[in-house]
């Protein structure tokens, strides 16, 4: 797909776009598997189905699966649904027709945090201090307990591991055939997000003191991104693990990761500056481009070779919470803390 942002049409009109309003924050949205399906998990419980093509009729208000809020939603990799966590406890598979099964239940705790690894299969929750992961059959591990709670995860690219963000650093578990020891990532103070490069090669974490920490993974060395007004809770890579995009800027932020990475460089800022700051940041799937919603509610995409932005959605007061692509990367999906269901048809 290619994105003309210099097109005059891109800055003078909204791209044909779906908003479905709800009386609960929206706290994480996701693509089902074959693109089809878009979930948005809400505050009060409810896991709510849009259909990817907007002329289509919005599906009806579901019941709530959580006793609580949902904390957290994502494709599920073995089929074409969705996963979601909640403050109740409950890891459940979701279907397509809204009928739950649950996976796991942690009576007394929160599922915050998931990540899935579309190759094994494979799904992993945080649970408080603890990581579990379960395979595509339904077995559950436990990894942990960690020195906090765990407060970003994700696969490392072949799927044998797993990297649990933490306070003082991150652990790297083995999940595979292969057991060995945790391997230990330290860096003093909190560490909020976890992104594991789509190369395998690195570890970023954002922090508490308003910065990044990137770790090589092979060699376990490690460097430090600083200059942010806020806590960076969002970080993606870019599909080809050029740059590392982040949150909690008025720009596109990217920090580049080719040759022999950013150290000693500066960021790569570019577009037009939005209505306040980034809350939440995400690559495309497969091309050059960004997007990032603002704690404003202003949602913008970008063009990193273009240097290029525009904007898809304006300010309404509401900070965007959450952003996923299709997997064909033709549709953007974002929601709210206003309760705003958003989904964006960007081929023009």
């Amino acid at each position: 797909m290619k994105l003309d942002l210099g097109n005059p049409a891109w800055q003078t009109t909204l791209p044909p776009q779906r908003s479905v309003m709800c009386d609960a924050p929206v706290a994480a949205c996701a693509f089902s598997r074959d693109g089809t399906t878009v979930g948005f998990g809400l505050g009060d419980g409810r896991v709510r189905l849009l259909p990817a093509d907007i002329k289509q009729p919005a599906s009806a208000i579901a019941e709530p699966l959580h006793k609580g809020a949902v904390l957290s939603l994502i494709g599920d990799p073995t089929g074409d649904g969705f996963i979601s966590g909640g403050d109740d406890g409950r890891l459940l598979r979701l279907a397509l027709d809204g009928g739950a099964t649950e996976i796991a239940l942690q009576k007394g705790k929160w599922i915050d945090k998931l990540a899935a690894h579309p190759a094994t299969g494979a799904i992993a929750a945080s649970v408080g201090k603890m990581a579990l992961v379960v395979d595509k059959a339904g077995a559950v591990r436990e990894f942990g307990p960690h020195p906090s709670t765990v407060a970003g995860l994700d696969f490392s690219k072949d799927g044998s591991r797993i990297a649990a963000a933490h306070y003082g650093g991150v652990t790297v578990w083995s999940i595979g055939a292969v057991t060995l020891p945790p391997r230990a990532l330290r860096w003093t103070g909190s560490h909020v997000a976890l992104k594991w490069s789509t190369d395998g090669k690195f570890i970023a974490t954002g922090t508490q003191e308003n910065d990044i920490h990137v770790w090589r993974v092979a060699q376990s060395t490690d460097m430090r991104m600083q200059g942010y007004p806020a806590k960076v809770k969002s970080l993606s890579w870019s599909a080809d693990a050029r740059w590392l995009y982040t949150s909690s800027q008025p720009v596109f932020t990217a920090w580049p990761f080719a040759g022999n990475g950013p150290e000693g460089k500066p960021p790569l800022q570019f577009g037009d500056e939005g209505a306040g700051l980034i809350t939440v940041v995400a690559a495309h799937p497969t091309a050059a481009y960004v997007a990032g919603g603002y704690d404003s509610g202003e949602l913008q995409v970008g063009d990193i070779k273009t240097k290029r932005s525009a904007v898809l959605k304006m300010s309404d007061s509401g900070a965007i919470t959450c952003l996923a692509w299709s997997p064909d990367g033709t549709h953007l999906a974002a929601g709210n803390d206003n309760g705003d269901m958003l989904v964006v048809d960007l081929r023009r």
